[in-house]
């Protein structure tokens, strides 16, 4: 647990192949991540920087999304974002999942929340699905546990008494990172783990070298910049049972002792 006020909202910026002077950093992460409040940024070690955030919408952005590309002079530098911890990567990060083919009438919040619970802690939904511009599915930002494993489908019931029926919506998930338990690291599992997987681990003679130096089999590289193979970031999704919700707002592990009927996306009882 995070016992100082100030580490409340910190979040580390992970650089995996080089990365721009700290000075650069503390002007161009505010201004090309589109954070909107002060932040205080401070090297923490080797290609990491601690970034402070002041206002939760600007933690929230930096959380959002997979990688950030900071460029300087043009040159691209990626990075990674997780929430600070004191010993190790935390294992939670925000994912976002949708329900493909949902119908309209589930759109609403509370719906959508009753939902997503099965895979973690409903945060928000996108400004597509709370204005209703695009009814052909909905999303919704959760947090997740990244070691345990995610349905792919929700069965969701509708009804009171003999009534209710069943339908199965299935579960998209458009962003979820890795997390490697023996690395106790997101970015990567562990079937691409280097560390378990020595094999995978690209051999440095294959590599392109910067400025057109010689790579394997003596030819001269025509690339004036280096070539990396940074592990992949897309989620493996595992099989799963499938997980039953009512459709009313309420915890996940109340939602099966009750059956509501939805209408307008609220509980009728």
């Amino acid at each position: 647990m995070i016992h100082h006020q100030e580490l409340n909202l910190a979040i580390v910026g992970k650089f995996s192949h080089g990365w721009p002077d700290i000075a650069f950093l503390r002007n161009a992460i505010p201004k090309q991540c589109g954070l909107k409040a002060e932040v205080r940024i401070g090297l923490l070690c080797d290609r990491h920087v601690l970034i402070r955030c002041t206002i939760l919408e600007d933690f929230d952005t930096l959380m959002s999304r997979q990688t950030f590309e900071i460029k300087e002079k043009n040159k691209p530098y990626l990075m990674r974002t997780f929430k600070w911890d004191p010993e190790e990567e935390t294992r939670f990060a925000y994912g976002l999942i949708s329900f493909p083919g949902l119908p309209p009438h589930f759109h609403g919040e509370a719906s959508l929340f009753s939902m997503a619970a099965s895979v973690g802690k409903p945060i928000s939904i996108d400004s597509a699905t709370r204005n209703k511009t695009r009814p052909s599915s909905a999303r919704v930002k959760v947090e997740v546990d990244l070691l345990k494993s995610h349905p792919k489908s929700v069965l969701i019931q509708v009804g009171e008494g003999a009534e209710i029926t069943s339908t199965s919506q299935r579960i998209r998930y458009d962003f979820l990172p890795k997390y490697c338990p023996n690395c106790k690291l997101q970015g990567h599992d562990s079937i691409g783990c280097w560390k378990l997987n020595p094999e995978l681990r690209p051999n440095k003679a294959d590599k392109t070298v910067a400025g057109g130096s010689t790579a394997a089999g003596g030819e001269k590289s025509k690339s004036q910049h280096p070539t990396h193979l940074p592990h992949s970031s897309t989620s493996h999704i595992t099989n799963s049972e499938w997980q039953t919700v009512n459709i009313d707002g309420k915890p996940l592990e109340k939602a099966t002792q009750t059956h509501h009927k939805i209408q307008n996306n609220q509980p009728i009882h």
